[in-house]
């Protein structure tokens, strides 16, 4: 058996193992489950030793003489202490420079993306100067710079703001604006759920896929007879539950 088909075999089983959830919570699934968090992390942490102690550090500092990146070895080093209760206090400088270093990195970054970027496209012309044409109104949905679409953000980001603005009753006029708000809401909301959807999908599609193409006879087909093998496995679980007393209280 070459390696193509043990994976094959390997990933048809884990894959059906992890599908036998939605029968209900089992001994199969679990070790899927285990098996699954043991081999990431397993694997997170050879990786990270290949990448970061290795090539990052070791070398650097062995072939090339980069003494600097002792700086950060030795934080790393404090945050370990953490787990000697009598040093544990010197791996709050280590965490208090992570920290503030991290903040410092994401707070423009998050300004820039959502606050000043929604401003820009918020103040956008909702008119254009085409040459001898005059002013003109682009109508273009597929075009993020149209007028239209200038528009529609005007009226979303001044609606959700408004509805989020408490200190006028949200009534006659102000109703209409607040509830118009909760619309531009609900589609983002939307938008976002239907996103996650659609990668879990995709997911699914994946492993569906490869359960077809393993059933192929070049594979040995394991989708058949691990289906049927883990079905038993199944109907024997139950009838063990079934059998066994229930535990008394």
């Amino acid at each position: 058996m070459d390696a193509t088909v043990l994976g094959a075999w390997v990933a048809t089983g884990l894959t059906l193992l992890i599908f036998s959830f939605l029968y209900k919570d089992n001994p199969l699934f679990k070790l899927a489950e285990h098996l699954y968090v043991g081999v990431s992390v397993g694997y997170i942490i050879v990786k990270t030793y290949d990448t970061v102690i290795v090539h990052l550090v070791v070398k650097p500092i062995v072939e090339h003489g980069e003494i600097a990146l002792l700086i950060p070895v030795a934080i790393g080093m404090l945050m370990l202490t953490r787990y000697v209760p009598k040093a544990a206090w010197m791996s709050r400088y280590a965490f208090a420079f992570i920290v503030g270093m991290g903040a410092g990195l994401a707070i423009p970054r998050t300004i820039s993306s959502f606050i000043l970027k929604q401003i820009e496209d918020t103040v956008r012309p909702l008119l254009s100067i085409a040459g001898s044409d005059g002013v003109t109104f682009s109508m273009n949905l597929l075009n993020p710079a149209s007028n239209l679409n200038a528009l529609i953000i005007l009226i979303g980001v001044g609606s959700v703001l408004f509805y989020f603005f408490f200190s006028i009753e949200h009534s006659g006029a102000g109703r209409v604006v607040a509830r118009t708000g909760v619309i531009f809401l609900m589609i983002s909301f939307g938008a976002a759920f239907g996103y996650t959807v659609m990668a879990r999908m995709s997911l699914l599609i994946g492993r569906l896929t490869d359960l077809i193409e393993f059933s192929d006879a070049s594979y040995g087909r394991p989708t058949i007879w691990l289906s049927l093998l883990t079905i038993g496995a199944l109907i024997l679980l139950a009838r063990r539950g079934q059998a066994q007393p229930p535990e008394s209280q």
